[in-house]
């Protein structure tokens, strides 16, 4: 049964150090704020920090990276205008970095979620993201083997919940949540508003309630992001 809880810290307080944290968001739409304020304040530490990318200005995964409570970012854009605190860090030896394509790394959770061992894939063939890797030959085309990846906790945020944790998304932020619900021994889910069981149309659901594991209703924030350092 979906645990709805009152308070975020609740809803964070079992993270443990070393954990592998799948981290909804395509920059910051779709980005789980609240739950990431929490985990910062519940000070896990040793992260695995799974996400599209490294984090915008100074808040979300950001914050989180600027907290010191992450050992390795396996994500799509490390850096893009606004990702100066992670570029710090990696410049400085403090973090460490996996680059995957953005579509490898939607289906490597995929795969996780759908319990498939492995998989062959064409992109990143002769490039250092292929580097060490097993390569087949498929239909004349050379592919890559890729495995899962799999989240400890996946922290995501939808639009709305049910009781019962169904969830619904708004527009692009929808992104990754879906996948990484799947994905992880534990979801949770920050959302905008919970409604009665029954409410939801079922032909809307895109998170059925047996991949979430907790939800909790949230204020939605607004942040304007610090330009470039």
């Amino acid at each position: 049964m979906t645990q709805v809880l009152d308070t975020v810290d609740e809803a964070v307080a079992e993270i443990q150090d070393g954990s592998t944290v799948l981290v909804g968001g395509f920059g910051l739409a779709g980005m789980p704020f609240d739950l990431i304020d929490g985990l910062i304040r519940q000070g896990a530490k040793d992260l695995t920090i799974v996400s599209n990318n490294a984090g915008n200005g100074e808040v979300g995964l950001a914050a989180l990276l600027k907290a010191g409570l992450v050992r390795k970012v396996i994500c799509s854009f490390p850096r893009q205008a606004d990702s100066y605190v992670f570029d710090a860090l990696y410049r400085e030896g403090k973090v460490e970095l996996e680059v995957v394509p953005q579509g490898t790394l939607a289906e490597r959770m995929r795969a996780a979620g759908a319990g498939i061992g492995a998989f062959f894939c064409p992109t990143g063939v002769g490039t250092p993201l292929a580097e060490g890797k097993e390569v087949r030959e498929i239909d004349g085309r050379t592919h890559v083997l890729e495995y899962p990846i799999r989240g400890d906790v996946a922290l995501i945020s939808a639009h709305r919940a049910d009781g019962m944790g169904n969830l619904v998304y708004r527009k692009t932020a929808r992104n990754f949540g879906p996948i990484m619900a799947t994905a992880a021994t534990t979801t949770i889910a920050q959302v905008s508003e919970i409604v009665p069981v029954g409410s939801l149309d079922p032909e809307a659901v895109v998170t059925p309630s047996i991949y979430v594991d907790r939800i909790i209703q949230v204020e939605r924030r607004h942040y304007t992001v610090q330009g470039a350092r």
